[in-house]
């Protein structure tokens, strides 16, 4: 588990790749972010939920999770052609006002597959232990809402397609972000599911709230 020093280095991290000084680790004003967060919307929607799979919903989710992931982005650490010219002229200060807004939005859930939700409640629940899998609820919570403390996202609600594109990076050793604990546990964890299991997953994810 992460512990509260490793999760305050990665804050700093994010902050240190934006280029601004310490004193940007002030919290986000979320008045300020629903207006900063407009250039979001046309993707992740006004309010964080988006409406295509394929882009997530970041409504609900924790502030510092979104500036690190802000952080990531304009860094190089995390890549995609879509997101870095999106934040190239953000500051650190911007993404802790957008990650306050939207960290106070509400997530809508959407609904799981009844043909694979009995295996991804039981993998999410209970794990694999033969195959060394933990449940996903101990470090997620029972309804998916993470551990901002620790650093674990808010996952409950988010979309399948997108979950299960994450989950299968990760099965393929994709990490981001040098010496996150978070993402290489994951990829471990991930790279022992079969492919049914990872839609299973990300189904029952879907249908959390």
């Amino acid at each position: 588990m992460i512990s509260h020093r490793n999760t305050l280095a990665f804050i700093f991290a994010g902050i240190v790749s934006l280029g601004l000084p310490l004193s940007a680790l002030a919290a986000g004003d979320p008045e300020a972010g629903q207006t900063k967060s407009a250039i979001c919307g046309s993707c992740h929607g006004v309010d964080g939920n988006s409406t295509f799979g394929e882009w997530p919903k970041l409504a609900g989710q924790h502030e510092n999770y979104i500036v690190r992931q802000i952080a990531l982005y304009k860094s190089g650490n995390r890549e995609s052609a879509v997101m870095a010219p999106m934040i190239a002229n953000i500051s650190a200060q911007d993404a802790a006002d957008i990650g306050a807004y939207f960290a106070q939005q509400t997530i809508q859930p959407g609904t799981a597959d009844e043909a694979v939700v009995a295996l991804g409640e039981r993998i999410y629940r209970g794990g694999n232990a033969p195959e060394g899998v933990p449940a996903c609820l101990a470090c997620h919570g029972p309804t998916g809402r993470g551990n901002p403390g620790a650093g674990y996202p808010a996952i409950g609600g988010q979309h399948t397609t997108y979950t299960q594109s994450v989950l299968k990076q990760f099965s393929q050793g994709k990490v981001w972000g040098e010496g996150d604990e978070a993402n290489a546990i994951m990829a471990t964890i991930a790279s022992r599911l079969t492919e049914e299991e990872l839609l299973a997953l990300a189904s029952y994810i879907e249908g959390l709230h």
